[in-house]
């Protein structure tokens, strides 16, 4: 690469970030950019629904690089700016103000944002969405405020923030639409377990149930309508039904979209000058055989080093198995492996379930681990990646005896 070359990085979360310094950890010599929408340097998006939220974290704990690094590392950040359009053809970036930058190489590392739905009342005040410093901060703000809040979603951020609120005293209503929180994610078994954690802590947890309108008065939210009819107060709602990648700058410049913008195991583009990492990335993924998309922090943390090999010509597959983890009061847990939503798999527990300290596994049809999920219990992720990897038969007997090591 010469010293003229340039290379633009599109994102403002953990994901660009780390490509940029892996760039720089490769020896790239080029100019970097790096172009993000929001008005702080990149941070990590993990903390805004955990330690944040619970006040043990501020932002310089989890911003990814302080001002001086880029400094020093020769990065020109540009903040507050979106890449309205990609030009493929002529190789340039144009920017909302009509200008244009051109690019040698381009990574699209755009993130996700929190899904919308039209239900009457949504945009009143005092309804909320998390994805962004300034909507954790105005959740804390919140929760100094207000007695009642309902969250209408029981994944992962409507959970986490459910558990914020708790431990800050606020009553909390949650709404999901599934008979079991994180029934896609974990299959309904192991939503149990979530049920009786939040409900053990006071939480109103309703399951089976549609939201069909935001109740407001002169402006403000006041509650939700079920499609019972049925009225819960609120002095503030919080919907966390989800997330949408960022695709429309990759899928208006003629990259191929599904779920996610589609690249190879390199994480290359069908245009071989442009990668994209992070919640964007459909992967075919050389381990599991399949396309997959993972909106969490470790493919946000690791992709990186491998679009970069890409970015400089390099050989390189992203590999690791997909992983996440998430705290709620007392339980923690990390999660390792991949099941298809439509895959018909068997779960086998080791440890006690009732304690809340196992060890969970999915099983296919040939009794071979598809993932893992432990809960507090530390210190097996590698050996529930070990167990992954071999794709061979086990014992599901021994596999739940604790007498027996991984």
């Amino acid at each position: 690469m010469t010293t003229d070359t340039r290379f633009i990085v599109v994102g403002g979360g953990l994901a660009a970030a780390k490509l940029t310094q892996a760039l720089r950890d490769n020896d790239f010599d080029g100019s970097i950019i790096l172009i993000t929408e929001e008005e702080h340097l990149p941070y990590e998006r993990p903390p805004l629904s955990k330690e944040h939220l619970l006040g043990k974290k501020a932002l310089p704990d989890f911003t990814v690089h302080a001002a001086q690094w880029y400094r020093d590392h020769h990065v020109e950040v540009l903040l507050g700016t979106t890449v309205s359009v990609i030009n493929r053809a002529a190789k340039t970036v144009e920017l909302p103000d009509g200008s244009t930058m051109r690019y040698d190489k381009l990574a699209l590392a755009t993130g996700s944002r929190p899904r919308r739905i039209p239900l009457p009342g949504a945009d009143a005040e005092g309804v909320h969405v998390l994805r962004t410093i300034e909507q954790s901060d105005a959740l804390i703000a919140l929760f100094g405020s207000i007695r009642r809040l309902a969250v209408v979603g029981a994944g992962w951020i409507g959970l986490e923030v459910t558990a914020a609120a708790r431990a800050a005293g606020v009553e909390v209503t949650v709404l999901e639409s599934e008979q079991v929180p994180l029934r896609a994610a974990l299959g309904t078994r192991m939503g149990e377990v979530f049920a009786d954690l939040h409900r053990s802590h006071g939480v109103d947890l309703r399951c089976g149930v549609k939201v069909s309108e935001i109740l407001t008065a002169d402006g403000r939210a006041t509650g939700v309508r079920l499609e019972d009819d049925t009225e819960i107060a609120a002095d503030a709602v919080l919907l966390a039904i989800g997330a949408r990648p960022n695709v429309e700058p990759a899928a208006d410049a003629g990259l191929a979209v599904e779920g996610g913008v589609l690249v190879d195991e390199s994480l290359a583009t069908g245009d071989p000058d442009i990668v994209a990492v992070g919640d964007i990335a459909e992967q075919q993924h050389p381990v599991l055989g399949r396309r997959i998309r993972v909106e969490h922090w470790a493919n946000a943390l690791n992709q990186p080093a491998v679009a970069a090999q890409t970015m400089l010509g390099k050989p390189a597959t992203y590999d690791r198995l997909p992983y996440f983890f998430t705290d709620q009061y007392d339980l923690g847990m990390e999660y390792t492996g991949y099941v298809a939503p439509d895959q018909d798999a068997s779960v086998v527990v080791r440890g006690d379930l009732d304690a809340r300290e196992f060890v969970a596994f999915w099983l296919d049809s040939d009794n071979r681990v598809l993932a893992g999920m432990n809960v507090n219990v530390w210190d097996v992720t590698d050996r529930i990646k070990e167990l992954i990897s071999a794709g061979e038969p086990v014992d599901p007997g021994r596999l739940a005896d604790t007498s027996h090591t991984l």
